[in-house]
């Protein structure tokens, strides 16, 4: 990982070997009974979301179920391209009216990385209605919006980590 993103938590994560090794044996996501006994998803970021997360079903369907039922969808950096797909129950854009955020158009552009991405987030967001709020590039930022929580760049994946352990203690 490049200087700046490999962040002392973090490192902490990978010398962590239950936690790690949980990650390492993950559920795949069409495994999992999002009805029950699920509290909240955290769509975290990285360029490869945008392979992975967009049309892709198994995820539409796991968000729209917990967010129909009043449970945390949160998001962080690239991780927010898994949202455009989806809908509220009233058929509307997931982000409709809500306050939100991820990883800034001219944050992509700094990264040059603008051609490869299937759309650029910022102008995805605000184009299905969201209302985009961000930080200046590189800053930490959380938009949290009842049950959808957002954060803008790698520098919000604490902040954003800590508001949803916050909504989920409320």
């Amino acid at each position: 990982m490049a200087e700046g993103f490999f962040t002392e938590e973090a490192k902490k994560f990978m010398h962590d070997a239950e936690a790690f090794g949980q990650l390492s044996h993950s559920l795949k996501l069409d495994s999992i009974d999002f009805t029950t006994g699920v509290d909240a998803i955290f769509l975290c970021g990285g360029h490869g979301t945008c392979a992975d997360f967009v049309e892709n079903a198994a995820l539409k369907s796991a968000i729209e179920t917990l967010y129909a039922s009043d449970k945390i969808v949160s998001a962080v950096c690239h991780g927010p391209t898994g949202l455009p797909q989806c809908n509220k129950p009233d058929g509307t854009s997931l982000v409709k009216d809500k306050s939100v955020t991820g990883f800034k158009d001219s944050e992509e552009m700094a990264v040059q990385l603008q051609d490869l991405v299937p759309f650029m987030l910022e102008a995805k967001l605000k184009e299905q209605g969201g209302k985009y709020e961000c930080a200046d590039d590189w800053n930490s930022k959380v938009c949290v919006d009842g049950n959808l929580i957002t954060g803008q760049n790698p520098q919000s994946s604490e902040e954003c980590a800590a508001a949803v352990i916050s909504a989920l203690s409320s």
